[in-house]
């Protein structure tokens, strides 16, 4: 895919963040789009700027971890335009407690929506994919994909999966020679409203106090704006780039674990400890 022109990009939890700045990049490009999220007045306001390019754009009120309803959605994209050929997996949320914490529903909320929802989606824009004849997925993983943190355990288990998901779905395409290629994305410290919009465990020796709190702290580490990550992954897509980091943070952080892949644990430990004494 050496354009977007004239395509068509679906593009999940579109309306805010990294999902709003993609969907109207690629509108800006020619392509047409369809945007889905649980956020039906932000999921508007995408509508809106994405048409401001002269393009045709869906909304769709849309929760990822409906598997019928993600189906339901892809079928009616594909009916509605004649094609897909991107899909960006991009919804997600976030959960901060410490494993002994966690209840199982915890770990099924955030499975449900950030691993689940992935699978759903591109299974169900796979065919449509193929049918295109130029088809590409986009899942966005995370820097905790890469490198596990404390206090995060649910979190990474669920980007962790979703990186083991899109590699090897990326190997079994290339295998086949099939026309649809696949990208990892890993994100670092982005300008959204994630950790603000997340779910936290109360754990005050591990300094978890409530999600308003969180997103205070991640404020300090989001040196990346939504646009800057949009420009890459639109990049990647037309580069045919199998994996993508967005931000210092996350490059840093993939060398660290690939380095000392085990001994980053240690590095970790001291850290955090530190930053538990001082606080207490």
């Amino acid at each position: 895919m050496k354009s977007l022109n004239g395509k068509v990009v679906a593009i999940t939890g579109a309306g805010s963040g990294i999902g709003r700045a993609t969907a109207e990049l690629v509108a800006s490009k020619g392509a047409a789009v369809a945007v889905s999220d649980v956020n039906e007045q932000g999921l508007e306001i995408t509508r809106q700027a994405c048409e401001s390019h002269g393009v045709q754009c869906i909304a769709t009120v849309l929760d990822v971890a409906d598997r019928d309803a993600v189906y339901d959605w892809a079928a009616s994209t594909a009916a509605a335009f004649g094609q897909v050929n991107v899909i960006i997996n991009n919804a997600g949320v976030s959960l901060g407690g410490v494993i002994e914490d966690l209840g199982y529903e915890d770990f099924e909320w955030i499975m449900n929506i950030n691993f689940w929802g992935v699978v759903y989606g591109t299974k169900a824009f796979l065919p449509f994919l193929r049918e295109s004849g130029d088809g590409h997925v986009v899942n966005i993983s995370s820097l905790f994909g890469l490198m596990a943190m404390p206090g995060a355990g649910a979190y990474n288990a669920s980007k962790f999966a979703v990186r083991g998901f899109t590699e090897a779905l990326s190997e079994e395409l290339m295998i086949e020679d099939a026309p649809v290629r696949v990208t990892s994305v890993h994100p670092g410290g982005i300008d959204t409203n994630i950790a603000r919009g997340g779910r936290v465990i109360p754990n005050r020796k591990w300094g978890l106090v409530d999600a308003a709190q969180s997103g205070k702290e991640f404020e300090k580490l989001a040196r990346t704006t939504p646009e800057s990550a949009a420009r890459q992954i639109v990049a990647a897509i037309l580069g045919e780039r199998r994996r993508l980091l967005i931000g210092a943070d996350a490059k840093l952080m993939d060398l660290v674990q690939r380095v000392v892949p085990t001994h980053y644990q240690s590095l970790v430990k001291q850290v955090v400890k530190r930053q538990m004494f001082e606080s207490n």
